[in-house]
């Protein structure tokens, strides 16, 4: 004889409502009626009282208090309608923010720069991408290039903004887009430009590197900035003078505040003109100026919606560029400035 007997199983049925069931709720909330409720969900009545009936065992409580001629919340019922109608809402609002997250209209973009882009093409940037894209949320942080390199290969930040070059070891997976290309400048203490202007007897005149050779040179440090570095001692070296290295500094404004405090001169990038300092005097180069280029860099694999929409306005900013902006040349800057840099632009 066969006895049927009962079966351990330990494990509990998933009783978790779904949306479907939540919807119901909300609509007979709404109504107080199960007619009408039924009416609105374009149903029939049967099914729609089931599936309550099914939501308030599942949840092991009574949702409505049903009479002959009434339906009304109880407590819990009413507590929990709020909630149920923000879940809802989050749930309907699902489809279009992954729409948007495809077009690159939402998300977020971890996005560091060199301190030298500050002044100029940062903010330039920044404004377009923010009128194209006002629901992206934008991560910003200022890192010596070698810093950006490591975080990007890290995958801790989503773009750069460097001077190049790029390190060869990191050519093969990363992507570089020259953009701006800037002549170099003198940023230089007010009495020494007073100085250069009485013998000069010009106001404004531009300065030969010889002529401040004798004065301390402010500078990155090349550890963390070679490229930089080796374009403005280059820039000595052409007119056969040696810097004389008087500070060093990680940062754009700390560079140029050391200038104000007479402790040297510095040679800084054109758009440094727009950070006013007391007792700081912009000087354009009498030699041939050097130029120092700034370009985007990026995971050549980061296949994200939102990269790409930032990387179509840096492209639109150097298209923009042109010689009326005196040594922005990005076509220029596509054939030389990147010898070195990794791999050339392309979509992501």
């Amino acid at each position: 004889m066969h006895i049927n007997r009962p079966v351990d199983d330990d494990t509990e049925p998933d009783l978790t409502p779904d949306l479907r069931q939540w919807r119901y709720f909300v609509a007979v909330a709404d109504e107080r009626h199960f007619g009408r409720a039924a009416e609105r969900l374009s149903m029939t009545q049967p099914p729609l009282s089931q599936a309550i009936r099914a939501l308030e065992d599942a949840l092991g409580v009574a949702l409505f208090a049903r009479t002959k001629r009434s339906v009304e919340l109880t407590a819990v019922g009413a507590a929990l309608l709020p909630d149920v109608r923000r879940l809802i809402a989050a749930a309907d609002a699902l489809p279009p923010l992954a729409q948007s997250l495809a077009r690159g209209e939402a998300g977020s973009l971890a996005l560091a720069f060199v301190s030298t882009a500050d002044y100029g093409l940062l903010p330039e940037l920044l404004r377009e991408f923010g009128a194209r894209y006002p629901h992206v949320r934008l991560q910003l942080a200022e890192a010596t290039s070698d810093v950006q390199i490591e975080e990007l290969v890290a995958g801790r930040i989503d773009a750069g903004l460097v001077i190049p070059p790029v390190p060869p070891r990191h050519a093969a997976s990363l992507s570089y887009l020259p953009v701006l290309r800037e002549p170099l400048i003198v940023a230089m203490p007010a009495e020494a430009a007073e100085a250069a202007e009485a013998a000069d007897a010009a106001a404004d005149a531009p300065v030969r590197i010889a002529d401040i050779a004798s004065l301390p040179l402010v500078i990155f440090p090349r550890r963390l900035a070679p490229g930089f570095y080796d374009i403005i001692t280059g820039c000595y070296g052409a007119a056969g003078v040696t810097p004389r290295i008087g500070q060093e500094a990680i940062q754009m404004q700390t560079i140029v505040s050391l200038v104000s405090a007479g402790m040297g001169v510095a040679l800084v990038p054109q758009s440094l003109r727009n950070l006013r300092r007391t007792g700081v005097v912009y000087r354009a180069l009498a030699d041939p100026a050097p130029v120092v280029e700034t370009g985007l860099v990026w995971r050549t694999d980061d296949v994200s919606p939102v990269l790409a929409g930032f990387i179509d306005v840096v492209r639109g900013a150097a298209r923009r560029a042109s010689p009326s902006r005196p040594g922005s040349t990005p076509d220029a800057a596509g054939e030389a400035g990147a010898a070195g840099a990794g791999r050339r632009a392309s979509r992501p």
